[in-house]
């Protein structure tokens, strides 16, 4: 047997309404499907306003430009992220300040925030990994007291929530990813989540390759020009309608990732009472929105041969980030390596089995008796 650790599905009407599209006759962005991915987002996950982007990252480099980053300003933001979180903060000019992550969560840590923010804070990014969210009551209030914005990358962490709210619906602005790694998918694609009603026009301008276009299709202006910076950054009308399908059948995909994630949890809950394996956020089951499952090794040589015992087997399973502050890139922007232990610990640590939707119970038993017997062999 292969077993991928990533698999790309269809759970309901995705050709049909790309036909639809098609016979509609309009396959560039911001069309009918567009506003109803826009108008399910908000109606169904309780986002305040939405804007569908071509990706996570497109998301990401709007909010970058909505909140005037540009040279001498500092974000603070996990070095345990992907590099698009970096990037669109990065080509605007500023300055990341890469900190430590929690132990417990492997989220930004509000303390190392705080103890980053300067005068020239403009941004804090905190990152939901695996879906769960991190401690907006602090980082808000951190933000609150320095004058700063808050951007989540909430890229896997749709259908979670902090409380009563949407994570990616806490912040000034929030960024969603629909890339086929993801829960809810559309082979590429994202979404910007504007929280704070004073920045709407401009994120529809830049949304919009910096013109009023979309006032314009409303029947708010007679005619639209470019009125500030922006960009491509609508998705297509067929990568919209693939998407709308998936959302309609949101729950439904992510109940049945979770209900992977707990067998997973159940099926190796022997080897985190001998202290083989740690599993993250395993006190807080059901976990967030079942986007990943990881467990993390005793050292950085138990994780290579265990990696290694079940990619020959047949068992696609992946590390996850190399930390953003030990790259190539920070050191040729010249960087000085900061010292975050928890990061560099855990990221050497962690392996990530292979989950997504439709994963069968026998497939995920395999996985699970490989990891025994790795463990049995080496213990």
């Amino acid at each position: 047997m292969r077993l991928p650790f990533n698999q790309p599905f269809i759970v309901g009407k995705e050709l049909y309404y790309i036909a639809q599209a098609v016979i509609a006759g309009q396959l560039s962005g911001n069309g009918p499907f567009t506003e109803l991915c826009q108008q399910r987002l908000v109606e169904e996950f309780g986002f305040r306003k939405v804007l569908l982007t071509h990706s996570c990252t497109a998301a990401l480099e709007m909010s970058a430009l909505l909140c005037d980053v540009g040279e001498g300003d500092e974000i603070i933001l996990p070095s345990f992220t992907f590099v698009s979180t970096a990037n669109a903060f990065a080509l605007r000019g500023a300055r990341l300040k890469f900190v430590d992550i929690c132990p417990s969560n492997m989220n930004i840590d509000p303390d190392a925030i705080r103890a980053a923010v300067t005068e020239r804070t403009r941004v804090i990014c905190p990152v939901h990994y695996a879906g769960v969210g991190c401690d907006m009551e602090q980082i808000m209030k951190i933000a609150r007291d320095c004058g700063a914005r808050v951007v989540e990358d909430a890229a896997q962490a749709l259908g979670s929530r902090h409380g009563n709210l949407p994570l990616g619906g806490i912040g000034h602005l929030g960024a969603l990813s629909f890339h086929e790694t993801k829960n809810v998918i559309s082979g590429e694609g994202g979404a910007l989540l504007v929280n704070d009603e004073s920045l709407d026009e401009r994120a529809e301008f830049i949304w919009e390759k910096g013109t009023n276009r979309t006032q314009f299709k409303r029947g708010e202006v007679d005619k639209y020009t470019w009125v500030d910076l922006g960009s491509s950054y609508l998705p297509s009308e067929l990568t919209a309608a693939f998407l709308y399908a998936q959302l309609e059948n949101a729950t439904e995909i992510n109940d049945n990732r979770k209900g992977a994630w707990s067998r997973y949890a159940a099926g190796l809950s022997e080897l985190v009472e001998h202290r083989h394996i740690e599993i993250p956020h395993l006190r807080h089951e059901p976990v967030g929105n079942g986007h990943l499952f990881a467990v993390i090794t005793r050292d950085s040589g138990t994780r290579t041969r265990l990696l290694e015992h079940l990619t020959s087997n047949g068992v696609n399973a992946i590390f996850h980030y190399v930390p953003l502050h030990s790259s190539p890139m920070a050191r040729k922007l010249g960087y000085e390596q900061p010292y975050l232990p928890v990061t560099d610990s855990i990221s050497a640590r962690l392996v990530r089995l292979p989950l997504f939707f439709g994963i069968t119970p026998d497939e995920q038993d395999v996985v699970i008796d490989l990891i025994y017997r790795f463990f049995e062999v080496t213990a």
